[in-house]
């Protein structure tokens, strides 16, 4: 069995944000507004609220998230363990299924990490 390259899983997943942006603006424009709201710092850091999106992305099973926001945290300086953490908070609240899902985070971490 193959699971999709994360890298992949993204590109698909913005490629598709890009024509619904298009095709639906109204409604992508307003989805965008509430991510950027509620993204940006506040009592808590987007670090922080990357973490928990992935802990909710896993509890939802949602790949697409999981890979956006692995990405996203990456890129706000959240270390693998932090982001392997907040997905084993998933995996407490969400049972089994959550696990299933966290081999997506660790699948996410492996295709994302820097080249060596």
């Amino acid at each position: 069995m193959t699971i999709e390259n994360t890298r992949d899983v993204i590109k698909a997943f913005e490629s598709t944000l890009a024509r619904w942006e298009r095709e639906w603006p109204k409604q992508r424009g307003a989805f965008r507004s509430l991510s950027g709201a509620v993204q940006s710092p506040g009592a808590l850091d987007t670090k922080t609220k990357e973490l928990c999106a992935i802990a909710t992305a896993v509890t939802a099973g949602c790949r697409w998230c999981i890979a956006a926001h692995v990405r996203n945290a990456l890129n706000q300086g959240a270390t693998s363990e932090e982001i392997m953490e907040a997905g084993w908070v998933a995996v407490q609240m969400g049972g089994g299924p959550s696990l299933a899902h966290l081999l997506m985070v660790q699948k996410a971490l492996d295709d994302l990490a820097p080249e060596k």
